[in-house]
């Protein structure tokens, strides 16, 4: 979608989603009281309007949840009302609860706004959706686009692109770069013209933008065509021939003073990485006191248990191979890490992770730690540092990291976690370090706010039933 329409969308949805929120406020309020005046008290009412709207803006700007308004069906779009909605009601409640509120607001009012919102903003949100696109898609706003290629890449290249661009692109001709060129239709689009003539034919076109996709074109030939559509004012967009079908998105861009096509498997935000580091300061911060509670309890159970340090370091590689200490509650015998070349005959991992069950390494103490995670609890202090993140992909050893290969290697392009992925999907159960890996990928590649959210509820619900690590 263009930048302008996407603007247009979210600002839109957004001041639709205040009027809708106010709306049906001001309906729950007389549908209770019969009027809009005689509340129980009449501040509180009003503030918790007020929460509602700062609710809706943050939640639409930093957790960006209207990004792909347009592209949303109708059962998507009332999902993600709906989870808006509830989520909402649920925190401004907690907030009143908080503030020792919640007993002199109506709970019904809160009960038909929930009702109520939903069912207006879905309606709005689905009469903005039929506004935006037929004004989007409309003849004045469509961007109408030339496909340029050779005779027998065209029909690939018009079925590429009808896939992948949105509804307000048009493809409204073709450019034939063959120097003999047979007038008719392509994919059932008109070939306007072709060889040396090609610019001189677009010349009389209605057109925004074209797009060449033959990355084998001569240099000399490609350049005086670019400078020509340059001079008309129409959009160029070349096709560099890279990497085509990977993940990898290329984007051009500044290096210095050189301008480059930049590819990367990983795309976010600064938005959306922002709101996770600050939800890893605030994760980190809580966690940091529980274990600082924790500490002098658990020290005592560890020193009685078996003589050495309380806490055990370690050096983990870190994002993008990045050293640095991890710490955690010690769970083992001081000379552990001797002992482990003893035992990697009992390694139940196929691959480069080591694990038994039954270690004989383990403490008694130990045991308990692991099954109930306590062990991790120090390494709330490098979530806090920033070695570490709440969610992420797990820290491999030194000696691990030295064998891995390229494959094995993106897996560290994310800060590493405390949970993951591969934690919460039978961590206990997993014996193949390749399924690991793959987990970890699986993370990088689909990574969300939301999916950190939900990988945090479930690590919550893995740890309290008892399924921790052996």
């Amino acid at each position: 979608m263009e930048r302008r329409n996407r603007i247009i969308a979210v600002y839109g949805v957004w001041l639709a989603d205040l009027v809708c929120i106010v709306v049906a406020y001001l309906l729950a309020n007389y549908i209770r009281f019969g009027n809009f005046v005689d509340m129980e008290d009449k501040s509180v009412h009003i503030l918790v309007c007020i929460l509602f709207v700062l609710f809706s803006t943050m939640y639409g700007f930093f957790l960006d949840w209207n990004r792909d308004f347009l592209t949303r069906g109708y059962l998507q779009e009332l999902w993600e009302v709906l989870r808006f909605n509830v989520l909402m009601v649920l925190v401004v409640g907690f907030f009143l609860f908080m503030i020792q509120k919640a007993e002199v607001f109506s709970r019904l009012v809160m009960g038909y706004f929930l009702i109520l919102d939903v069912l207006i903003v879905y309606g709005a949100h689905l009469l903005l959706k039929k506004l935006m696109r037929s004004a989007f898609a409309s003849e004045r706003s469509v961007t109408k686009v030339m496909v340029i290629g050779y005779a027998n890449q065209l029909e690939d290249l018009v079925g590429r692109l009808k896939g992948k661009l949105g509804f307000e692109y048009e493809i409204v001709s073709l450019g034939c770069l063959d120097d003999s060129v047979r007038p008719g239709k392509i994919a059932g689009i008109p070939v306007a013209g072709g060889g040396d003539s090609l610019l001189e034919t677009c010349r009389q076109l209605p057109l925004d933008e074209v797009f060449i996709g033959s990355a084998e074109y001569p240099e000399e030939k490609k350049g005086k065509l670019i400078r020509g559509f340059e001079e008309m004012g129409v959009t160029c967009h070349y096709n560099l021939g890279i990497f085509d079908g990977t993940s990898t998105k290329g984007q051009v861009g500044n290096f210095g003073d050189f301008t480059v096509v930049t590819y990367s498997a990983f795309h976010s935000s600064y938005k959306r990485q922002l709101i996770k580091r600050l939800m890893d300061i605030a994760g980190g911060l809580a966690g940091s006191a529980l274990t600082l509670v924790l500490m002098p309890f658990l020290a005592v159970a560890i020193k009685l248990d078996s003589p050495g340090p309380v806490l055990f370091s370690q050096t983990r590689i870190g994002r993008n191979g990045r050293r640095f200490k991890i710490y955690k509650f010690r769970s083992m015998y001081a000379d552990a890490e001797a002992r482990k070349k003893e035992l990697e005959q009992e390694n139940q991992v196929k691959g480069l992770m080591f694990k038994m069950e039954n270690d004989p390494r383990v403490t008694k103490v130990g045991r308990f730690l692991r099954k109930t995670s306590l062990d991790e609890f120090p390494q709330f202090f490098n979530v806090l540092l920033g070695d570490m993140s709440l969610v992420g992909t797990r820290p491999p050893t030194e000696d691990e990291f030295e064998k891995y290969n390229l494959y094995y290697r993106r897996r560290i392009s994310m800060t590493p976690g405390l949970t993951g992925l591969w934690q919460v999907s039978g961590r206990s159960d997993i014996d193949d370090f390749d399924e690991v890996v793959k987990l970890d990928l699986k993370y990088i590649d689909n990574w969300s706010l939301t999916l950190d959210l939900k990988i945090l509820a479930r690590t919550v619900a893995v740890v309290l039933f008892g399924k921790g690590a052996k």
